[in-house]
């Protein structure tokens, strides 16, 4: 019986029922991606911009520059030799800039 999941498919491409004669697969009536839906982007550049202007005036300097460091793909310890702070530091701060964003997508959440 290991074959029987490929023998009891549904097929993508054909009707759904094949009693109906309509040209519907299932294909057609699964949702497709989001991605190209303009009201999502737009909804995704409002939490982008929020988000941005939460980090510039949450954030100390110290943190910003942890963060943009962080983002490049440093590790704790290429980024503590560029802020000249110690590994713990950057762990910190790290973890403070965790938990204003966490309060920051709560408020919007709220909001919402």
């Amino acid at each position: 019986q290991k074959h029987q999941p490929l023998n009891g498919y549904v097929s993508l491409s054909q009707s759904s029922d094949a009693s109906d004669d309509s040209d519907c697969s299932l294909a057609d009536v699964l949702p497709g991606p989001s991605v190209h839906d303009p009201v999502n982007q737009v909804i995704s550049s409002e939490e982008l911009r929020g988000l941005k202007v939460c980090l510039t005036e949450l954030l100390s300097p110290l943190e910003s520059e942890v963060l943009h460091h962080y983002l490049q793909g440093c590790s704790y310890e290429r980024i503590a030799g560029a802020v000249g702070r110690d590994c713990k530091t950057v762990d910190n701060a790290l973890q403070r800039i965790k938990r204003k964003i966490d309060v920051h997508l709560e408020s919007r959440r709220v909001l919402q």
